[in-house]
Formats: C-alpha cells, structure tokens, sequence
C-alpha cells in the first residue's frame, strides 16, 4: 500500500513534526496512532516517519531513511511566469501547475491585468502559498513550488534563466512543444485574460524570449497555463 505523504513543518536532524490544520487532520480524521508510518518531505529528501507523539495540534515523528528507496528521477525545472487574472482561476491554475510539477510560480502584473486585481494580489499571496503547499503534499511531491511576490513585468522579463518562452497567440511558426525537447530549464511566460499587448510581446523578444504556441485554439489564461506545464514536464 502507498504510505501517505506529508510536508514536514519543522525539522531537527531525525526529529520531524506537522503543526496546526494537518496535524489536526492526521489526529482527528484520520485517528494517527504512536508507531504509524508515513512517507515525509523534509528538505533533505523523503523519509520514513515512525509516528512518536500525537496531540491535537501537533504530531511528532522519528526519521529514518526509506526502505530500498528508489533514487528520484531529475524533471526539467519549470518557472511559471503567469499574468495575473481573476483570483479564483488564477488560484485554479496554481493549485493544477502544483499538482504537474511546476517549480515556481511568479505572479506577474502585465498591462491588461485589471487594475483592482493588480492592488490586491499582494494580499493573496499567503492564500496562493497556502494553496501550492496543500497540492504538493496531495500530489505527493517532495518539495513545495516555491510562490513569489507579485512583479511588474520588466523586472520578470529581466531575470528568468534557461529557456524563456512567451505563449503568444499571434505565433503561428513556433510551435511550444518544438521548443522545450532537452532543455532543462524553462521560464514560461502566459498573459492575462485579453493576452499580452505589442509592447509586451517587444519587451519579452528584446530580453531574449522566444514566442511560442499551444496550437490554433485560443486558450483561457489557466488552460494554457496548465498545459503549458504539463507539457514542459513530460
């Protein structure tokens, strides 16, 4: 049977714990009990935790390492440039981009993005961590992609590494899947509801990105997003 994995909250040489909401959730749904086991992500790696100490908001583990543990394959490292939108697609497309494998996700205030969404995604950003985190640990991944502030977008443009690709509706040669064969690293970049303007697309083509399309479908912001990703990491 798959043992059920954990993000570790805290960690101390082979101590480990889970703290607030998921030490709740282990302790009273799913009734944890002293010498259970599960699989938990440390930043060193996954290991065996033997569960030692159950109390309402924490739960207690020792660690050892997993048994004839298979050596994890290296996936290519995906960063999400991704313009902000609506909050409750934008937070749909963090939590499926999570699930795939993303890396990071960088919230980006392109000129289309709306000016009253623009002003309060600062204060989501705990709300988008809190998000990744929770579809990390459901899709058993080892680390939690990391969500950065929200950045205008030069200063993104500016500092992506690997391959850079902008998903651009007016591309027709450049196909995205053509694009990221062998590479590993890729920045991906996708606009807003309305898609990127001229001036945007100028911005990204100086800075060294290639444009790039999913196909002759127009995409809503999180579906390109999400396959985008999905396709990146295959």
């Amino acid at each position: 049977m798959t043992r059920r994995r954990w993000i570790a909250d805290e960690v101390s040489g082979n101590q480990a714990s889970l703290h607030g909401e998921n030490a709740r959730h282990l302790a009273r749904v799913l009734r944890a009990r002293v010498g259970q086991q599960f699989e938990i992500s440390t930043p060193q790696g996954i290991r065996l935790g033997t569960v030692t100490q159950v109390e309402a908001d924490r739960v207690n583990f020792s660690l050892e390492e997993l048994p004839q543990a298979e050596k994890a394959s290296q996936r290519r490292e995906v960063n999400l440039y991704l313009a902000i939108f609506k909050f409750d697609r934008f937070e749909w497309a963090v939590e499926k981009c999570t699930e795939l494998g993303v890396s990071s996700v960088i919230p980006v205030l392109a000129q289309r993005t709306d000016s009253h969404l623009a002003g309060a995604a600062s204060k989501r950003v705990e709300r988008w961590r809190k998000i990744a985190h929770e579809a990390a640990q459901q899709s058993r991944r080892d680390i939690v992609p990391e969500i950065m502030n929200p950045k205008k977008l030069h200063a993104a443009v500016l500092e992506a590494a690997g391959k850079k690709i902008v998903l651009a509706e007016t591309e027709r040669r450049r196909q995205f899947v053509d694009l990221v064969q062998a590479e590993p690293s890729v920045s991906l970049a996708v606009g807003p509801e309305g898609g990127w303007t001229d001036s945007e697309l100028t911005l990204f083509a100086n800075s060294g990105w290639l444009a790039a399309s999913l196909g002759p479908n127009i995409l809503r912001a999180e579906t390109a997003a999400i396959v985008a990703t999905a396709l990146a990491l295959q």
